[in-house]
């Protein structure tokens, strides 16, 4: 166990985790929302410390990012435990923890053997993704110093719900913040992962982008039914484009029957075409159909000369018309970035 960074003490050794959003109020031997941060005697631990999942080199493209080093191999990790309970979990098998007994037992990667292994397997960066980063907060955060240490880019594939606080602790160490956008209103929240105040994520993502300066881009699975209404997708693309910049990149992702979910039909086509068209007339310059291997709509196109910029099929990247963060052929500003930043 690993004593968790933030957390208060509080009467009856109770403690509270600031850690994610849901501040959760814990009782002595009790665990929180995500089940990896536990009071021990009025101290809270964090269960996961190095505990890992999944481990894969894995183009960037995967995560998604667009905009992000093109064609770039990334190191990715994943661990236990997730602050959401959404019914339509890609990886629920390690998302819930407490169904099965793995995790106890699962591979320890620590810090230093994580940068090792990315060097070694040529990545330009690190990512903690696969499951919710913020509930090994600890473990990304010395991970990320490290990685900083050693020039190489870091990535948080997030559901968003982190705290300001938390935020603030680690922004210095991160580039990329791919956060999700599920939806737009308190009743899809609700019934999709059990979370009511969720417009505290994009708060932090502004955050994010404005105070850390980090790179963001935005994905939204679009259900059936559940958030795939006009009111809904324009709300989405009209806050990324008011409190995030025309040029940041909004993923709109056909969902597959999952989980608690398998009796919904895959998104239409249609419907993530028209999602794109929203984006675009809300003022979006990169809006990108995922999920869909082939479609166009994964393509990068200049906005303002019409050239393609990067092609790219599936996690296949052929990059054309790139100059920096400009496009080679008219000059315009795309908002990609290729370099790591100079310490924050």
């Amino acid at each position: 166990m690993h004593e968790a960074m933030l957390y208060d003490k509080l009467a009856n050794s109770r403690v509270q985790c600031n850690i994610c959003q849901w501040r959760c109020r814990i009782g002595r031997d009790k665990s929180g929302v995500c089940k990896m941060y536990h009071n021990r005697d009025g101290t809270l631990y964090n269960l996961n410390y190095a505990k890992v999942s999944s481990v894969a080199v894995d183009p960037v493209e995967k995560k998604p990012l667009f905009h992000f080093f093109p064609g770039s191999l990334v190191f990715s990790l994943g661990s236990w435990g997730c602050n959401f309970h959404c019914q339509d979990c890609q990886n629920w098998e390690i998302a819930c923890p407490e169904t099965s007994e793995l995790w106890r037992t699962s591979r320890e990667i620590k810090p230093q053997e994580a940068i090792r292994l990315a060097k070694e397997y040529s990545c330009q960066g690190i990512a903690w993704t696969y499951n919710e980063p913020a509930v090994w907060f600890e473990y990304t955060l010395d991970s990320a110093k490290l990685a900083k240490e050693n020039n190489l880019y870091t990535v948080y594939v997030t559901n968003g719900y982190m705290t300001p606080e938390a935020l603030d602790t680690i922004g210095p160490y991160l580039d990329a913040w791919r956060v999700d956008i599920k939806g737009f209103n308190d009743a899809f929240y609700r019934k999709l992962a059990k979370v009511s105040h969720w417009r505290g994520i994009l708060e932090v993502a502004k955050r994010a982008k404005d105070k850390w300066h980090m790179h963001v881009e935005v994905i939204t699975n679009i259900i059936p039914t559940m958030n795939d209404d006009e009111k809904q997708l324009q709300g989405i693309a009209n806050w990324i484009r008011s409190e995030l910049g025309e040029l940041t990149p909004w993923h709109v992702t056909r969902f597959y029957p999952h989980h608690y979910m398998s009796d919904l039909s895959p998104t239409p086509v249609s419907t993530l075409e028209h999602a794109a068209l929203i984006g675009k007339k809300a003022g979006l310059k990169f809006v990108y159909i995922g999920n869909l291997a082939g479609h166009q709509g994964e393509n990068t196109i200049c906005y303002s000369c019409r050239n393609l910029i990067v092609k790219r099929f599936g996690y296949q990247t052929k990059t054309i018309g790139l100059g920096g963060s400009k496009c080679k052929f008219c000059g315009a500003e795309l908002g990609f970035r290729t370099t790591i930043p100079n310490p924050k």
